[in-house]
């Protein structure tokens, strides 16, 4: 890839529950599978990654009178550069992909809310545990993904506490999205965003870093690159479905209650 291409910003890091932008087209190139690989000044869509899939949707250009339109069907970043792979629709030209060319972002609204509700559910357990006195166990790889949503911890359970333990992940994950309280994130200096985070920070994240905070209600915050609810309420609901552990390790099985009542925020 050229080397004078800029990193992509991210516009969901400033704005998690927005679904629409305009921007500028980078580059446009075809692979080997057929499809088209955008890459533009900005964008709002979600790239896969940090346990969460990646936002769908469409691009289209910013001119009124065209019916031009690219299906995003997937996202992924690799140094500081987000790629959208996706095709033309039928009758779409191909002067569309010109570099230059300014075009509008449309996320799948669907899809965002239930990838940030599953996001949010993952990181509200982190904070439960402390609740049941599991604060033990340290975070380790999640898996938000709606076909089978996990968190892993290192570090085990007694064998004769799971079920228990279970229940009370649940009623407390339960009473916290059902009190509610306000989620939000921003990239702070190290030191502030230590301090944020319960006093320290994982060793991945060099010092002298900006690191992006998420922060849950009145819950310590945590570095994190997602998108999440605007309220923990927006979760809706949670049942934690299964606890296993094994070779020091413990996986927390959960998944999300129906959301067709719920909206993202109006900007």
């Amino acid at each position: 890839m050229d080397s004078t291409i800029p990193r992509t910003k991210l516009e969901y890091y400033d704005d998690m529950w927005k679904l629409q932008s305009k921007t500028t087209l980078i580059s446009s190139s075809k692979g080997d599978d057929g499809r088209f690989v955008l890459i533009l000044l900005s964008t709002i869509f979600h790239p896969q990654g940090g346990g969460q899939p990646a936002d769908t949707g469409f691009i289209t250009t910013a001119l009124d009178d065209s019916n031009c339109k690219f299906i995003v069907q997937d996202v992924r970043s690799k140094d500081g550069i987000v790629y959208h792979y996706g095709v033309l629709e039928e009758d779409s030209g191909g002067d569309f992909l010109e570099k230059g060319r300014e075009v509008l972002l449309h996320v799948d609204e669907c899809r965002r809310k239930l990838n940030s509700r599953l996001h949010s559910a993952g990181h509200l357990l982190d904070g439960c545990l402390l609740n049941v006195g599991l604060g033990y166990l340290q975070p380790g790889k999640a898996y938000h993904f709606p076909d089978g949503p996990f968190v892993e911890y290192k570090g085990t359970v007694p064998q004769n506490e799971l079920q228990t333990k279970q229940k009370e992940l649940e009623v407390e994950a339960n009473a916290l999205i059902s009190t509610g309280g306000k989620v939000s994130a921003a990239i702070l200096p190290y030191e502030e965003a230590s301090a944020l985070c319960g006093g320290h920070l994982p060793d991945y994240i060099p010092k002298g870093s900006t690191p992006r905070i998420v922060k849950l209600g009145n819950f310590p915050g945590c570095p994190c690159g997602g998108t999440h609810v605007s309220d923990i309420s927006e979760i809706v609901s949670m049942k934690v479905s299964q606890i296993r552990t094994k070779k020091g390790m413990t996986k927390v099985f959960y998944t999300v209650g129906s959301c067709e009542d719920v909206a993202l925020p109006v900007n």
